[in-house]
C-alpha cells in the first residue's frame, strides 16, 4: 500500500503534516481510533498455546527446563508475528486494489506486478476475489488513496477509494480478512464505521504534498459509506448504517479528546515526584541537640501549591 506522503511516525502515533516541509500537526484517523482499549490477552494466549503444542520440538524438550523455556519464549511472541504477517499481507492486498483503481483511472499503475507479488506469497486468490467484486459491482473510481484533513476536530487520514457504484458516490475502505471455521470471510469490526464517518466529515483533500496545497472535500455528506472485506474465499461489502453515523462520530470525537489529553499529560513530564518528610518540630530538635536546618519552615513551604491548567 502506498505510504501516505504526509504521514509521520511519532511517539504519539501516526500524525500528519500539511506539507513535506512542515511538522506533524494532527493525529491520523487510525491513531485516534486506536485510543479505544482492546483486551487481546485471550487471543494472544490462544495463539501462544497453539504454537507451543504444535511445535515439533516439544516432545524432545520434555524434561529439559532450558529447552522448554526456549520454546515458551518463542511461542510467547506468536501473536506479534501473526499481527505483523497479517499487516504485510494487508499491505499487499491494498496495494493491488489501489493499482487496479489507478489502471481504471487511466493513470500510471503497477497492477500486474502487484498481482505477481500476491502470487509469490500464495495470495493470488485475494486478487481473484477482488477482481470479481470490482466487475460485479461495476466500480467506477473517482480517486484512490486520498489524504483528507479536518480542522474543526483536528485529524487527517488517507481514504482507500472514492468511486461511483450504481450512480452513487461511495467512500470505500478495504479490509483484508482471514477465514473463519466455515471458510467464510471473518466479520468486520464496527470500528470501521468511525473510520468511514471521519472520512465523510473531512473538510479538505490534498492536492500537492510538496507545496502543501489543499482543496475543499466534496465527497462527504451525500456519499454512501462502504467497507469491503477482502478474503481468499469471498469479498463482502457492507454499508455503514445511516442511523449509526452520528453516535460513531461522537465516539470518534471523544477518542480524539483522549488522544489530545494523553499527549498533554506526556508533555507535562513526570506526574509524580518524591515528597520529603516535614522538618522535625523545634522541641524534638532541642531534645537531641540538633541545630535548626537552614530555611526550615512549615511542610507546605517545601511544596508549592499546584494550580491546574485548563
Amino acid at each position: 500500500m502506498t505510504q501516505p506522503t504526509l504521514a509521520h511516525a511519532t511517539e504519539f502515533g501516526r500524525m500528519y503534516s500539511r506539507s513535506l516541509t512542515s511538522a506533524p500537526e494532527v493525529p491520523s484517523i487510525t491513531t485516534v481510533i486506536g485510543q479505544e482499549p482492546k483486551d487481546l490477552t485471550g487471543w494472544a494466549g490462544h495463539l501462544a498455546t497453539t504454537e507451543l503444542v504444535q511445535d515439533d520440538r516439544l516432545t524432545g524438550a520434555v524434561g529439559s527446563a532450558s529447552q522448554l523455556k526456549t520454546l515458551a519464549r518463542h511461542a510467547s511472541s506468536a501473536a506479534e508475528r501473526f499481527r505483523d504477517a497479517a499487516a504485510r499481507r494487508g499491505d499487499r492486498v491494498h496495494h493491488y486494489a489501489e493499482q487496479v483503481a489507478l489502471r481504471s483511472l487511466g493513470g500510471a499503475h503497477e497492477a500486474e506486478s502487484a498481482r505477481a507479488v500476491l502470487t509469490e506469497h500464495g495470495e493470488s486468490a485475494f486478487a481473484d476475489r477482488f477482481d470479481e467484486w470490482w466487475q460485479l459491482y461495476d466500480v467506477r473510481p473517482i480517486a484512490a488513496e486520498i489524504t483528507v484533513w479536518n480542522h474543526a476536530v483536528g485529524y487527517a487520514g488517507t481514504l482507500d477509494l472514492v468511486a461511483e457504484i450504481a450512480g452513487r458516490t461511495c467512500v470505500i475502505d478495504f479490509k483484508t480478512k482471514g477465514l473463519d471455521r466455515r471458510g467464510r470471510a471473518k466479520p468486520l469490526n464496527e470500528s470501521v464505521v468511525m473510520q468511514l464517518v471521519a472520512g465523510m466529515q473531512a473538510e479538505e483533500r490534498l492536492v500537492d504534498a510538496q507545496a502543501g496545497i489543499w482543496e475543499p472535500w466534496t465527497h462527504g455528506k451525500e456519499s454512501l459509506l462502504m467497507a469491503v472485506a477482502i478474503s481468499e474465499a469471498e469479498v463482502v461489502p457492507v454499508q455503514a448504517s445511516p442511523d449509526a453515523l452520528k453516535p460513531h462520530w461522537h465516539k470518534f470525537w471523544a477518542l480524539r479528546q483522549v488522544w489530545e489529553h494523553t499527549r498533554r499529560t506526556a508533555e507535562a513530564g513526570p506526574a509524580l515526584r518524591p515528597l520529603p518528610p516535614p522538618p522535625a518540630p523545634a522541641a524534638a530538635r532541642a531534645a537531641v541537640g540538633a541545630p535548626a536546618p537552614a530555611g526550615a519552615g512549615s511542610p507546605t513551604d517545601a511544596v508549592p501549591p499546584v494550580t491546574p491548567r485548563a
